[in-house]
């Protein structure tokens, strides 16, 4: 991509010549014009973003009426439908990031659209668990949305030199959109229900409401289409397929053995063998990668100073963004006359506690640009994950009142907003151009990997306790078991506080560009 430079290089610019005459009033036109321009791209990208965040917290209310429409056996049976999402998005997502870099990243977003949207339809009008968990896992494609618009931002950026500082203000905001529409979906998705006359008749009021976001998937399609400019990437390029066929086969033994540890303890040795499998493979796929021109992911660039602690970090912080959740809830839900500890919210209670965690996420992400201007991109980081640490360690002590839990999840929350919006962004910053799409999508692959962790040495530490609490037979995990997902929270993030400070100070950062 060629940049207009001033000097001779702007004189030779086509029409240049007809801005000097026009007495310069058209350049200031024309720089003017950059910024709306900008403002409208973001617009439409925070929508897309909206529509993701509905997706995520669309389902989860409705997760007990859905059991009953598909003939589940019971509310946990529905988390094979997660875990068939999760492990999709943790296959699929640097693939197509990659293609976005090789043949444009709108070009991609529009087709995960595509796949997204028909995914959802087809949610709709499922009635079997088969069709439904096909249509289910596909429709994880949404997770690469995040990445490929994170890339698209920073490659409109590098034009104006300041490409980092904007990437980080726009994520802000993008993740704002997110939070936003996972409230807006939490709460709606409820409300429709109701008004579709779920109380009366589930069964009928089912397909109307699961059509609303199967609507909102198909807008977002029409944002892209119309919002997002086009952009053409050099070409000459290559898709690396043994690299990624040795990654997907990796860390779908690895991801898949955690989601079936989880199910079939801990005692499985097969399970256990799945996953060495896994991490084995890692090995000629690192040995591959080093011999190719164009790899799938460039471990040397996720091998350097400034990537592999954002990696890391990103993996981490997953511990307790994507595995925490649930044992919150259901620490929330637990009766402290009954089992000693807990605070024995209602259903309503909890989903008010969600969305405080939710609403300090987003408060967290618009404090984030303004944080990494006044400290640096890199002691933000640093600063959000030692408040992610600070939340969590603060459940050892405070855990017995409502406010003592709300202070917690906000602390916790603002962290967690920061690092949402930072560490895509940092990863596109310390990426070369032409990787862009992949480094930022690698930041969501850890991150899935994290949770998977997470999710499954957390059920299994609150299993165990079962038969600890209350002299055993009871239904509820032991404190202990809460005391630990607590520890573990807290412990990676602190973990990933320490590494960020190995980060060279200049990181992230257009000076360093």
């Amino acid at each position: 991509m060629t940049q207009q430079r001033s000097g001779t290089g702007a004189a030779a610019t086509p029409g240049s010549s007809t801005a000097a005459s026009a007495g310069g009033s058209s350049g200031r036109s024309g720089a003017s014009a950059a910024p709306k321009l900008a403002f409208g791209l973001i617009g439409f990208l925070f929508f897309v973003e909206i529509v993701s965040g509905i997706i995520q917290g669309y389902y989860v209310p409705l997760i007990s009426d859905l059991v009953t429409h598909l003939g589940l056996g019971n509310d946990a049976d529905f988390n094979i439908f997660e875990g068939t999402q999760l492990l999709l998005a943790a296959l699929v997502v640097p693939i197509l990031a990659k293609l976005g870099d090789m043949y444009g990243h709108r070009r991609i977003l529009l087709l995960s659209t595509v796949v997204a949207a028909t995914a959802t339809w087809a949610l709709a009008f499922s009635e079997n668990p088969v069709t439904f968990l096909i249509a289910w896992t596909l429709q994880g494609v949404y997770t690469v949305w995040l990445p490929l618009e994170i890339a698209i931002i920073f490659m409109r950026g590098r034009q104006t030199g300041r490409a980092a500082a904007e990437t980080r203000r726009a994520a802000a905001f993008l993740i704002v959109g997110l939070e936003s529409g996972a409230i807006l979906g939490a709460v709606g998705a409820g409300q429709l229900f109701g008004l579709f006359g779920g109380d009366a008749d589930p069964g009928a009021a089912m397909v109307p409401t699961l059509i609303v976001p199967a609507v909102f998937v198909s807008l977002a399609f029409f944002a892209v289409l119309f919002g997002v400019p086009k952009h053409t990437p050099p070409g000459g390029r290559t898709l690396d397929g043994v690299g990624f066929l040795l990654l997907s086969t990796a860390l779908l033994l690895v991801t898949g053995g955690l989601t079936l540890l989880k199910f079939n303890g801990a005692g499985t040795w097969w399970v256990w063998a799945l996953m060495i499998a896994g991490l084995v493979l890692f090995v000629p796929f690192v040995r591959w990668e080093l011999r190719q021109d164009d790899p799938a992911v460039d471990v040397r660039v996720l091998a350097s100073p400034q990537m592999w602690p954002v990696m890391l970090t990103a993996m981490l912080i997953g511990i307790s963004l994507l595995g925490a959740q649930a044992p919150l809830s259901t620490f929330a839900g637990t009766d402290p006359a009954e089992a000693g500890f807990g605070l024995g919210l209602s259903a309503g209670s909890r989903s008010i506690l969600i969305g405080v965690y939710l609403i300090s996420m987003i408060a967290g992400a618009l404090v984030f640009p303004w944080l990494s201007r006044t400290l640096s991109p890199r002691r933000a980081l640093i600063v959000a994950a030692f408040l992610v640490t600070i939340g969590y360690a603060l459940f050892l002590p405070f855990h017995n009142t409502v406010p003592q839990v709300f202070t917690n999840m906000c602390v916790a929350g603002i962290g967690s907003g920061i690092l949402m919006g930072a560490l895509p962004a940092a990863a596109a910053a310390a990426a070369p151009a032409e990787q862009t799409g992949v480094a930022t999508a690698m930041t969501n692959t850890t991150k899935t990997i994290g949770g998977s962790i997470a999710s499954t040495v957390f059920a299994i530490v609150l299993v165990v306790g079962l038969g600890d609490a209350a002299g055993g037979g009871s239904t509820h995990a032991s404190l202990t078991g809460y005391l630990t997902v607590w520890s573990i929270c807290a412990g990676g993030a602190l973990l990933a506080a320490i590494s960020l400070f190995l980060v060279p100070k200049v990181a992230f950062t257009d000076a360093e560009r």
